[in-house]
Order: C-alpha cells, then structure tokens, then sequence
C-alpha cells in the first residue's frame, strides 16, 4: 500500500472517529419534543459543526439524530 494511501486512511478514520466521539459525549434528548440532538457548543462549535456536516448528514439520515448549535431555549 502506498504511503499516501495509508496517511488517507489514517485521516479518514480520525475524522469519523472525533466526529463519534463527540456525538457520544454531546447527545441529549430535548424535553420538548422528546428528539435527540447532538449540541455543539456555542463559539468554537460552529466551526465543529461545518467541519463534519458531511457526516451528520448521513447520521442524521441513517439515525434521525438532530443537531443544534448552542444550548436549546
């Protein structure tokens, strides 16, 4: 396998990764209507939530997982 190919991987599975692992620790079920969202955090979150909205969209799709910058009001 050519060195490239290996870094790519490499990148490819952190990316997915960090992305579980944050939707792990920042999944919370919204009292109003009883959906679970994943909250990024206000600041800095928003930058998050670009840099993996190709894979919440498929989440959301495969999970019906909502997503939410900030906390809910």
């Amino acid at each position: 396998m050519p060195q490239t190919t290996r870094w790519i991987i490499i990148a490819l599975v952190v990316y997915v990764g960090t992305y579980v692992a944050f939707r792990h620790f920042n999944t919370e079920v919204w009292a109003r209507d009883s959906r679970t969202y994943v909250i990024f955090p206000q600041g800095y979150g928003s930058a998050l939530y670009y840099l993996w909205r190709p894979l919440t969209y498929i989440d959301g799709a495969a999970t019906k997982m909502q997503f939410h910058i900030g906390p809910h009001r």
